[in-house]
């Protein structure tokens, strides 16, 4: 019987998959879990359906993020902090406060765990940051850590 999976069955497949399985697998146990439909032409239509929504949704998305990776790669972020001596800052910036600076300046709001630094910024000084923003959409963002008191 081919059936359409409406949930992951694990070791059988997946959902949204349709595969042929035995009668009584089908009937006794899939169909009354509603773990399986029975694939008819209307469900395979509504499925084919859906799986066109859902890669026109990912394209839009795709394209979204591209635009976000633009504008930071043009970007150059200013992030004031107060220093003691030899140029080192009191604390650091962290991924936190480059998110902050993005929503106060540039109104993008980037979740803090997408922007990469290998250990937080503690001197001035220009930085390369790298931001994920989606599966392989990756952007670089040039980041100035000035001193308080400077223009």
């Amino acid at each position: 019987m081919n059936v359409v999976f409406l949930q992951n069955v694990s070791n059988v497949a997946k959902a949204g998959e349709i595969k042929n399985v035995p009668d009584g697998y089908a009937r006794n146990y899939l169909i009354p879990n509603k773990l399986a439909t029975p694939a008819t032409a209307n469900v395979k239509s509504q499925l084919e359906a859906q799986s066109k929504a859902h890669e026109k949704k990912q394209a839009q998305m795709e394209a979204q993020h591209r635009h976000t990776a633009e504008q930071l790669g043009k970007m150059n972020l200013v992030i004031k902090a107060k220093t003691g001596a030899k140029n080192r800052l009191f604390g650091s910036i962290t991924g936190a406060d480059i998110a902050k600076e993005l929503e106060a300046t540039a109104g993008l709001a980037i979740d803090k765990r997408k922007i990469e630094l290998s250990e937080p910024i503690r001197e001035l000084g220009l930085f390369e940051v790298t931001v994920k923003l989606y599966k392989d959409i990756n952007a670089k963002l040039k980041v100035t850590v000035k001193n308080v008191e400077e223009n």
